[in-house]
């Protein structure tokens, strides 16, 4: 095609767009209207990702050793190994051996920390002495609670073991990364919170299905739009187009017209949705802020570049197909018989 044709064409679409200006001004407020929709969808899914990313920081898994402590205090460790007459290892004041526990220093503690961070899922691994768990649990109860420990330091010891503070990246795999934890040797009992790994991992397939399912129906509703739109600029050349089919017209010739007008309403939308939606998002953003006085919500800017590609990408296939819809149900046509739609 030569590319004075392509100009005429476009231009011709261009014309066509604004010889039907008033339902080419409601096309474009309904793709707005889907588009803005959508980008409230993607904007609100990223924030509760946000959230949620939050929440899983602060659901830690606590894995306590098998340390001096460990053996000291608990019954399992006395059960563990039978005791054996013909070792010459001797025990200490308390009875206890170096055999009958696995982690004998600080150095063997943080190692075993190490293998522990190097699984697929771990985020990162803490080591907390049993006085560092210790002091974090006086500062954790009230004020007028703390004398309620005291005599753990004063009489009978502090019966925490060390332990590794871990922080899972994924909460789909927590279970499976919980039991690799637990099977580790040197490390004795596992507390965590299995319930707010399961609702968290629901509550991200439910924002993943449902952001789905409602783009989705909003890009049929604006596949409608453009269709009807290209429809009526049809029904208005309907002559014109039967004159140009009978003269030998080929089907691409007839199409771009409709194709850029299509494609016109989609963008002109994108921008004024990019718009709107920005100026909404703000407002929001400042209310819940200064209500809720949280700054953990993600700037527009941030992702302002993508969600114009998107809605961009939105108006050129919903123009496309759109016109290439309704434009091949009657491109079979030719001649006099077009003129009878």
């Amino acid at each position: 095609m030569k590319l004075s044709s392509v100009k005429y064409l476009t231009k011709e679409g261009f014309r066509n767009t604004w010889a039907n200006r008033l339902m080419s001004v409601a096309s474009v407020g309904v793709l707005v209207a889907c588009m803005v929709a959508i980008g409230l969808a993607i904007l609100i899914s990223e924030n509760a990702k946000l959230a949620l990313g939050n929440l899983e920081k602060q659901n830690v898994v606590m894995a306590y050793m098998k340390d001096y402590t460990w053996a000291f205090y608990s019954d399992n460790a006395k059960d563990a190994k039978p005791a054996d007459s013909s070792s010459k290892e001797k025990a200490d004041k308390n009875g206890i051996k170096s055999s009958d526990y696995v982690i004998h220093t600080k150095e063997e503690a943080e190692l075993l920390c190490s293998e522990i961070e190097q699984l697929d899922n771990v985020e990162s691994v803490e080591y907390i002495s049993g006085e560092e768990g210790l002091k974090s649990m006086k500062e954790g109860v009230l004020k007028d609670q703390e004398q309620y420990f005291s005599f753990l330091d004063e009489k009978y010891g502090n019966p925490l073991s060390g332990a590794a503070k871990i922080t899972m990246k994924n909460m789909e795999y927590f279970d499976a990364t919980l039991e690799k934890i637990e099977n580790m040797e040197g490390i004795d009992v596992v507390q965590s919170h299995g319930d707010l790994a399961e609702k968290i991992s629901a509550i991200k397939n439910g924002l993943a299905i449902a952001g789905f399912w409602i783009i989705s129906i909003l890009m049929i509703i604006s596949l409608v739009i453009v269709s009807n739109t290209i429809r009526i600029t049809m029904y208005s050349r309907k002559l014109e187009i039967s004159i140009m089919k009978a003269v030998g017209a080929t089907n691409s010739f007839v199409r771009i017209p409709f194709i850029v007008e299509g494609v016109l309403l989609g963008v002109i939308s994108a921008v004024l949705s990019e718009g709107i939606l920005y100026f909404c998002y703000r407002v929001a953003t400042e209310a819940i802020t200064k209500t809720l006085g949280t700054t953990d919500i993600i700037m527009y800017s941030e992702l302002a570049p993508v969600l114009f590609m998107i809605f961009v990408g939105i108006g050129i296939v919903a123009g496309v197909v759109g016109s290439a819809i309704m434009i091949s149900k009657y491109l079979h046509k030719e001649g006099s018989e077009f003129a009878a739609i």
